[in-house]
């Protein structure tokens, strides 16, 4: 069952207006000896604009290779203008949910379903730990599982809404007339209780996307909260290190799979089936890599300055998989 695409809604179910054919999806990666493993549910970022293949294969390859089953969320995005709203947390409640009903299948324990969130994807993920009761599932036969993660990492993660926001993200999310109790309800540190899951949380000092200010309102909550925590800060670094290998460094993402609905709203575009020229398809494309020409994002000294701190950095895996594995044995 590796490489399977699972579909997470059902025909009327999914409802987005600006998906363009798109549904949101999970793609496994499951060993076949057939023994119960933890299960991983991996949460690429990218603004609430897209779904980063940078933040996919590479994780989910390094915690199959760490036991877990994992699963890749391809979740709902607005590139252009349609705010996301609820959408992208219904995708993941759905995706906890669906990984449980079907725990024999996809040989995972239904009590050890972790999630690990990049960026805004660490929003969504958070979002998830901390508003899990909000979220009832239109279909009531999912509504006999529980959507509240058993562990959460929540890697240079969106938090607030406040001063130290992510701009883009909330606007991706809420549009450009958020009401107060939507921004109230997005900043995720005022909403962290005794009963939001454990969390492991790292960042950079020197992110300046998402400011660091972010994990630490994050982590101060789950303090307050008596929340079981793990809160990693590291001097140096640039914003999306992902797993910050080599194979990171160099591009090296697998097939852009999470890039399905970006794909296809640049066909609408081109079509015509959009308010934007269909020129605004074709910038689509390039802007992402979908018209088959490699980009290089670093120049060769950002590079070498880049890989000095994948050797500090690169650690966070190892370290997350040892915390994880002391919360399942205080589980037990």
């Amino acid at each position: 069952m590796t490489g399977e695409k699972i579909l997470l809604w059902r025909e009327g179910e999914y409802h987005y207006p600006a998906a363009y054919g798109f549904a949101p999806f999970m793609i496994s990666y499951i060993h076949e000896d057939r023994e119960i493993h933890p299960a991983m549910v991996i949460v690429p970022g990218g603004a609430y604009r897209n779904a980063s293949p940078s933040e996919a294969h590479l994780p989910a390859e390094t915690f199959y290779r760490y036991g877990y089953n994992v699963f890749v969320l391809v979740y709902t995005v607005n590139l252009l203008d349609t705010p996301l709203k609820m959408q992208p947390l219904q995708d993941i409640s759905r995706a906890v949910r669906m990984i449980r009903s079907k725990a024999d299948r996809y040989s995972v324990d239904p009590d050890r379903v972790a999630v690990c969130g990049f960026s805004a994807g660490g929003h969504l993920a958070a979002s998830l730990c901390v508003h899990y009761k909000d979220v009832a599932d239109p279909d009531e036969r999912f509504n006999v599982w529980t959507n509240r993660p058993d562990a959460a990492i929540l890697a240079y993660p969106v938090i607030t809404s406040g001063q130290y926001t992510h701009v883009d993200s909330m606007l991706a999310l809420l549009g450009s007339e958020p009401g107060a109790d939507e921004l109230e309800y997005m900043s995720l540190e005022k909403h962290v209780s005794a009963d939001t899951p454990p969390c492991f949380l790292w960042q950079t000092v020197t992110d300046a996307s998402v400011p660091v200010e972010n994990s630490y309102l994050f982590a101060q909550a789950c303090r307050e909260q008596g929340v079981p925590f793990a809160h990693h800060v590291f001097s140096d670094g640039v914003h999306g290190l992902s797993v910050a290998t080599e194979q990171w460094l160099e591009r090296d993402f697998g097939e852009p799979y999470t890039l399905e609905q970006i794909r296809l709203l640049a066909g609408a575009v081109s079509a015509g089936k959009t308010s934007y020229p269909p020129e605004k398809g074709r910038e689509i494309l390039a802007d992402f890599g979908l018209d088959g020409r490699k980009k290089e994002k670093w120049d060769p000294e950002q590079k070498d300055e880049i890989r000095k701190t994948l050797k500090t950095v690169g650690i966070w895996p190892e370290l997350a998989k040892d915390w994880l594995d002391q919360i399942w044995k205080q589980d037990q």
